[in-house]
């Protein structure tokens, strides 16, 4: 079982993933509606992992993925992406996510993504 921040700016999202993580048996500690807040609860609660949107305001989530890093350089995030944001997807990775998964989510999709990540 991981310890779980959930980060995207839609509402639905989060409560989606939530319920696919806590079915997979994982705890979610925390949600965050955009990259700075993605940053500071992380900080407050050291999850194992973390799912990442990319496009939110305030800070996106590559760069919440580059300020989580510079806290934790071994942080373990997974990257949540919309069709065709397959460039971003690719700056995701280079700054420090170790996969992603596409929107609509698929509940395997997930869990595998997380198992993998945890290794």
């Amino acid at each position: 079982m991981a310890k779980v921040l959930v980060v995207d700016d839609a509402a639905f999202m989060r409560m989606t993933l939530k319920a696919m993580l806590t079915n997979g048996g994982h705890e979610v500690v925390g949600e965050a509606e955009n990259g700075l807040v993605a940053v500071k609860k992380y900080q407050e609660l050291l999850p194992d992992i973390v799912t990442m949107d990319i496009t939110m305001p305030e800070l996106d989530g590559i760069g919440a993925v580059r300020g989580i890093k510079s806290i934790d350089p071994g942080a373990r995030i997974v990257m949540c992406s919309a069709m065709g944001q397959q460039d971003m997807v690719i700056s995701a990775i280079q700054a420090g996510a170790r996969d992603f998964v596409v929107k609509p989510f698929n509940e395997e999709r997930v869990l595998a993504s997380i198992a993998k990540v945890l290794g």
